[in-house]
């Protein structure tokens, strides 16, 4: 059985999110762990509130995660654990991922703004900084079971073999096909790398079904955003970059860029 933590602030993104994941838990008999990062008010702090009232606060926030999880487990008749943090976000929730051995985080996405193209969100944020899967959910997509797999790779710095790996489990335990998307600005420069990466690929992807698809194009959201729509994709697999100092103040993540304009779930799998 896998454990997938989904994080929610009770929003209507995270909702979303949590109804997805449930409905996935419950076909794939995998258990939810209901992560819910909360603050207490700094105007409470500052007014020197005794213990007394501070636990009474912290009573309710685990009395509202109880119901939240209860009512998700209900539902779908999956277990969902839940689990209340404190202090800052990305330490309480890789605590969480250790103390639970997760597999996933599961996080909702909101409709797409020019703020969040700017500055992101916490969604954005956290595929960023932690090195885990990340499963996106867009705040208006239902489950309705994941038949194509869009995987959109850079066959210039080649797919390690745990990204191909997590890939192939994905594709197997849905019965889904994978398209295996290049986008490229030059033809020759995917023609360059294209067949020692395939024999990578075609080793990794035994026993499911796949092909490749080439494309050329200075637009690579837009490619990727047309393929979704070409073959009806249920999800889009993509794996970050690291990039170095100098480097991330002039690049941005395509794979962040996916997660805040995507219309389908976007996995995140680190290289």
């Amino acid at each position: 059985m896998k454990k997938i933590i989904v994080a929610t602030d009770y929003s209507a993104e995270a909702e979303n999110a949590a109804e997805f994941a449930a409905a996935v838990a419950a076909e794939q008999g995998h258990e939810l762990i209901l992560f819910n990062y909360s603050e207490i008010s700094i105007h409470v702090l500052n007014a020197r509130v005794n213990g007394n009232a501070i636990d009474e606060i912290l009573e309710i926030y685990h009395a509202n995660l109880n119901k939240a999880a209860q009512a998700l487990s209900k539902k779908y008749n999956v277990k969902v654990t839940p689990h209340l943090a404190f202090g800052n976000f990305y330490e309480s929730l890789v605590g969480c991922i250790n103390q639970f051995e997760a597999n996933a985080v599961v996080m909702g996405m909101a409709n797409r703004s020019v703020e969040q193209d700017l500055l992101g969100n916490t969604t954005t944020s956290t595929i960023h900084k932690l090195q885990f899967p990340i499963l996106a959910i867009p705040i208006t997509t239902k489950y309705h079971g994941i038949h194509k797999i869009l995987f959109a790779c850079d066959m210039e710095k080649g797919v390690e073999e745990k990204v191909l790996e997590n890939v192939h489990e994905i594709a197997a335990t849905f019965g889904a096909t994978v398209e295996v998307l290049y986008v490229k600005d030059k033809i020759e420069e995917l023609q360059g790398a294209e067949e020692a990466e395939h024999a990578v690929i075609d080793k990794s992807f035994a026993g499911i079904n796949y092909y490749y698809k080439n494309v050329q194009s200075r637009r690579i959201i837009d490619a990727i955003q047309d393929e979704i729509k070409e073959i009806n994709a249920d999800l889009l697999i993509m794996a970050p970059y690291k990039y170095g100092f100098w480097d991330s103040m002039v690049h941005r993540s395509k794979t962040r860029m996916m997660a805040s304009g995507n219309n389908v779930p976007l996995l995140s799998l680190p290289s």
